[in-house]
């Protein structure tokens, strides 16, 4: 790639300072930093930072593979994620997520691999893979892999249980930082979950959990994506504990990639009053120095890492460079797509809607799924249930909808139970992605319509379907695992909109319906889920009876 030199308002993250300087970028690495005159005219100079990094993102959640992924991101100034490839691990095992490394590395963009930690998930559900102890050193061993993905098992780590310890033990011996997963946790069991030597959480949904976890020495990540979103509740924090904590997005489906990223994060902290350079710290210097990421932040010697934005209120993107190189340019992303062959692994076979029937037994009150917007957590409700013919079926007169899990790895009795607050009116919504193993899950107003739209999801072997209202039918195929598609991204974003909004049209209320749907079957995070097992109370760990 040519060498060159770039001019503008230098945000120095080092000495916190801006100042016109002149870039010399040789051989993909900053060459020099040389500061212009003080008496130079900045009005017409723009500003030139680090890139930005993700520091926790599934990329399969994006329905994108990591390559596209990559195409979408640097648009808006990210060149690097810190990224779990957990999802595919739970159906591919150890071949996902060397695909993952593989896919990767197709593009410049700076994917950061984690080894995941809990596959399966729990052992009240059905994965396609198990990665035990000695599979798990093997990732960390290689220098792809930079840390162990998040350790979601707390109750393991709190009643030490040999296998969790040992993952633990084996990324400490490799060197290399342990993600954390621990909703809710407070005090003491904090304390005892950090000391563990389990540095970052991205699950903090109050200040005062984050308060209480940063004292014992934890790292927290402000988590804002399609779903979750704690930006909130947390940003306040950034004024005392910048050097503590980062952004991330965990999870982020393709049409909110195509709006932004961690740029808009940026916006918005500065917009609450944060100063400029606490949220480069947080967006920029902290996953670098936390998990010793390849990945510059315009030293003399760095990478050629860096993005030129507009302003430092807006934080638009004009260009992005990673290694030197022109990836992204006012708007229009410069990497190339590549060729995709998918690997999967889906095993069942159409359903028919009498094999989703739940027969009424006389019961006064029925337990209830209460999804919440823009949480991962539910709460637990108990409703009298609406029965006909014998049997209990959906109430959208009381927004009580029945939930389905089909088992996609063998052929099982689907598990059904209830659930509240999607809003649906009209038919369905089914998804192959269901954190975290993976199997079938399906809203719905009657068997029939769920009944469709899993067969939907099982003719392609995967994907998110909608049989909505007026009789509509839509579909995403997500051939790779279930999870990702293999097309364009921003064709993916196109038809994600459309179902979406389909979705929507047939009265579903959620902001982000299928990214919900996909965490309704997300078994450690309270306080209740369906997993193709049962309905699952994830207080007390065990399942409802």
């Amino acid at each position: 790639m040519p060498d060159f030199t770039i001019t503008g308002q230098l945000a120095d993250v080092w000495k916190k300072e801006i100042y016109p300087a002149e870039i010399k970028v040789e051989n993909g690495k900053i060459a020099a930093i040389l500061p212009l005159p003080a008496t130079t005219s900045t009005l017409s100079l723009p500003f030139i930072m680090p890139g930005f990094t993700d520091s926790h993102v599934h990329i399969e959640s994006s329905m994108l593979v990591p390559s596209e992924f990559a195409r979408l991101a640097v648009v808006h100034g990210t060149v690097a994620t810190v990224s779990d490839p957990h999802e595919i691990a739970n159906v591919c095992g150890m071949e996902g997520v060397l695909f993952m490394i593989a896919n990767g590395k197709q593009t410049p963009f700076k994917f950061n691999f984690g080894a995941p930690s809990c596959v399966p998930a729990t052992t009240f559900e059905t994965a396609g893979a198990t990665l035990h102890t000695q599979d798990v050193a093997d990732l960390l061993a290689m220098p792809e892999i930079k840390y162990l993905s998040e350790m979601m098992n707390f109750p393991g780590v709190l009643h030490k249980d040999t296998e969790v310890m040992d993952k633990i033990a084996a990324a400490h011996a490799a060197g290399k930082p342990v993600d954390g997963h621990a909703p809710g946790l407070r005090g003491e069991q904090a304390r005892q979950y950090i000391a563990a030597g389990i540095s970052t959480d991205h699950e903090c949904f109050t200040a005062e959990e984050a308060l209480d976890k940063l004292q014992y020495g934890m790292k927290i990540l402000i988590r804002e994506g399609s779903a979750a979103k704690n930006f909130n509740a947390l940003v306040d924090l950034l004024h005392e504990h910048s050097d503590n904590m980062m952004f991330c997005s965990d999870d982020k489906h393709p049409d909110s990639l195509v709006e932004g990223h961690i740029n808009q994060l940026c916006a918005r902290a500065v917009a609450k009053g944060v100063s400029l350079f606490k949220v480069l710290q947080t967006a920029c210097v902290n996953p670098v120095l936390h998990y010793k990421l390849d990945v510059g932040l315009l030293r003399v010697g760095d990478p050629a890492d860096f993005i030129v934005v507009q302003n430092v209120t807006s934080f638009a993107v004009d260009q992005t460079y990673i290694n030197g190189e022109l990836v992204a340019d006012k708007g229009v992303s410069k990497l190339s797509s590549h060729t995709v062959k998918p690997i999967n692994q889906f095993n069942c076979t159409a359903i028919n809607s009498a094999g989703l029937q739940a027969p009424f037994v006389n019961q006064e009150t029925i337990p209830v799924i209460e999804a919440l917007d823009g949480q991962l957590i539910t709460n637990k409700g108990l409703y009298a249930p609406l029965a006909k013919d014998g049997y209990v079926i959906s109430d959208t007169s009381r927004d009580i909808l029945k939930i389905v899990v089909v088992n996609r790895y063998h052929k099982a009795p689907a598990a059904i139970a209830w659930v509240k607050n999607f809003g649906l009116q009209h038919g369905a919504i089914a998804s192959s992605v269901a954190h975290d193993s993976h199997n079938i899950i399906a809203v719905g107003t009657d068997d029939d319509s769920l009944a469709n739209a899993i067969n939907l999801v099982i003719e392609q072997q995967g994907g998110i379907s909608c049989t909505g209202i007026h009789g509509q039918e839509l579909v995403i195929g997500l051939p790779v695992a279930g999870l990702m598609s293999q097309e364009d991204g921003y064709a993916v974003a196109e038809k994600y909109t459309a179902i979406d909004k389909l979705a929507k049209a047939s009265g579903a209320t959620l902001a982000s319906p299928f990214m919900t749907l996909s965490f309704m079957a997300l078994l450690v995070i309270p306080h209740l889920k369906l997993s193709d097992l049962g309905l699952f109370d994830g207080d007390s760990f065990s399942f409802v009876h």
